[in-house]
């Protein structure tokens, strides 16, 4: 292939990439689903525009490295704890069960032999971290429980293709010792994060810091994009899961003073490329086959989306959390993650799946993810409509044994916090210094212990749910405040409380204009944007320091108020 095809058909994948992304974006869907859908199109399958299947598997290479570095360089250890058992043994209990379940239908509905079944046991296991992670982004709802869960769950089923993609030979009777190929996988495993923890701690921070001392942002992009992929190839090489890599290396870089420039300057270069990932497994999808075998495909379909929300759900419940936290995270993962491709075609090479069904996981994974962004949609709205109380199990935690979710607190409190995150815990110390009463909602176990050992007045439980928000005698309270980053649950908290009573005045945080207006028409006194706040502090402080007296500094910030209220509601909307 010579340069000036390599350009064309690289040019032809952006351009889709933008003519789906702006369809969508204009259908009010997420983007997603227009780059799998304009993969699809230009497909070899369909119009044949993009044929080259070296350049779509590097695209699609590239894309989930860099998804990965800058997972690690978002999400942190004590992020991850904060779902406590449900991220870990909740997590290896859906992989297990899942497995179990789709050798069972592989086997008794599919009549596959063995070695097959349990290879479409391992592809259905896994769930799409690039799928899952931009829906999330695109709803503000990485910092929400049920994110922080999905986060979670999907960290450990990447990690754990590493195993399964050591136990591939030996589903194809290679004669591999399977014992010794894990032994030897893990010890592969711990002498790489052996290498990056010595890395972070004593090579990363002065790396970094020669080449961010140029003050070249192009040196400095271009050092984090090699040790990302570096990382990745990296434990390529040592036979281990190239995302593993990229991960940890995301991890180590994130302890360094210098993660937020990396996060910044990859995230551009991250997006591009994830949009082509989503481009390249559209066009991986052949719509003859579906339209030859849609019976077999919608049975899979069926089967994979039922297995999977079933498991999640039940999982997440038997943890303890709200059932509108595992609705959330049941529709979030019942869809077939991108490294099962790997999986999939690994089962082809190795003689151990057929063509037919390679086509057939191939179908269903992108059906399914198309699916997921609709299913995430749906929960939504079903989520002010189910019990949504923490019953079961309660959610296990280190030094927490019992928290009694539904007792009515008897001191009526001036002042209801919904949510003791950084934001909660702000105000909370304020109305103690200005000697206001207040009580906490907060379905964190762990929090609630600590302000329980504190003497604080709290109620642990998801405070969207009306059944939890009666037993803080919101009749007799004078404000709410919910301080939640999830817009989803501000709006169902903001709905439940006004339907005890209708008088409360509420004060909540809020992210977009849309949830803003909603708010507004519900009745919210007060809506908080914490990027707005900031941006007022930020241009009295400039200002102050320009030498602007304080009049033209409040005359300047009402200017900027108006402006704000009128981008948000509208000048027809205006008080």
């Amino acid at each position: 292939m010579d340069q000036s095809d390599f350009v064309i058909n690289f040019t032809i994948l952006l351009g889709a990439a933008l003519v789906g992304g702006m369809i969508a974006h204009r259908l009010r869907q997420p983007v997603i689903l227009g780059y799998l859908v304009v993969g699809v199109a230009i497909g070899p399958h369909a119009l044949g525009l993009v044929d080259d299947l070296v350049l779509i598997q590097a695209a699609a290479t590239m894309g989930v490295a860099l998804l990965m570095l800058t997972l690690g360089l978002e999400v942190s250890f004590a992020q991850l704890r904060q779902v406590g058992k449900v991220g870990l043994w909740g997590g290896i209990a859906q992989i297990l069960i899942t497995f179990a379940l789709g050798l069972i239908v592989g086997s008794a509905l599919f009549k596959w032999p063995l070695s097959e079944a349990v290879l479409f046991g391992l592809v259905i296991s896994l769930s799409s971290t690039m799928v899952c992670l931009k829906i999330l982004m695109e709803r503000g709802e990485m910092d929400s429980m049920h994110g922080r869960i999905m986060i979670a769950v999907l960290i450990l089923q990447d990690i754990s293709v590493i195993l399964m993609m050591v136990a591939m030979p030996i589903l194809g009777d290679t004669g591999q010792n399977l014992p010794l190929a894990l032994a030897m996988a893990t010890g592969k495993a711990i002498l790489f994060v052996g290498i990056a923890i010595v890395l972070g701690v004593w090579v990363l921070p002065w790396l970094m810091g020669t080449v961010g001392g140029v003050r070249s942002r192009e040196l400095f992009l271009l050092t984090v994009l090699v040790l990302g992929l570096g990382a990745a190839l990296g434990t390529q090489v040592l036979g281990l899961s190239a995302v593993f890599g990229a991960f940890l290396i995301g991890m180590v870089l994130r302890e360094t003073r210098f993660a937020h420039q990396a996060l910044a300057e990859i995230t551009p270069l991250r997006d591009i490329f994830a949009a082509l990932f989503f481009v390249s497994l559209g066009m991986l999808l052949d719509p003859k086959f579906v339209a030859d075998y849609w019976w077999l495909v919608a049975t899979t379909v069926a089967a994979i989306v039922f297995i999977k929300f079933l498991i999640v759900f039940g999982i997440v419940r038997f943890f303890g959390y709200a059932g509108g936290v595992a609705l959330l995270a049941g529709a979030g993962l019942f869809q077939i993650g991108e490294f099962s491709f790997i999986l999939a075609q690994g089962g082809v090479d190795a003689g151990i799946m057929s063509a037919q069904s390679y086509s057939l996981i191939i179908a269903s994974a992108i059906i399914t993810m198309l699916l997921t962004p609709l299913a995430m949609t749906l929960a939504s709205r079903l989520y002010t409509k189910l019990p949504l109380a923490p019953r079961g199990r309660k959610p296990e935690t280190r030094g927490v044994s019992r928290l009694p979710m539904a007792e009515p607190i008897e001191a009526v409190n001036q002042v209801v916090i919904a949510g003791f995150g950084r934001v909660g815990n702000s105000i909370a110390q304020g109305l103690q210094d200005a000697g206001i009463s207040y009580t906490v909602i907060e379905i964190d176990p762990e929090i609630i212990s600590e302000l329980r050992c504190g003497g604080t007045a709290c109620l642990y439980g998801d405070a969207s749910n009306l059944h939890v928000l009666s037993k803080v005698a919101l009749t007799e309270a004078k404000v709410l405040a919910v301080t939640f980053p999830d817009p989803l649950a501000v709006l169902t908290t903001v709905k439940s409380a006004l339907a005890i009573n209708p008088k409360l005045k509420i004060v909540a945080r809020v992210h977009r204009s849309r949830e803003a207006k909603l708010l507004k028409n519900l009745g919210v006194v007060g809506l908080i944007s914490p990027e707005y706040e900031a941006s007022l502090e930020f241009v009295t402080r400039i200002l102050t320091a320009s030498g602007w007296g304080k009049a033209h500094i409040e005359q300047a910030l009402a200017a900027m108020g108006q402006d704000h209220r009128i981008a948000e509601f509208g000048p027809d909307e205006e008080e």
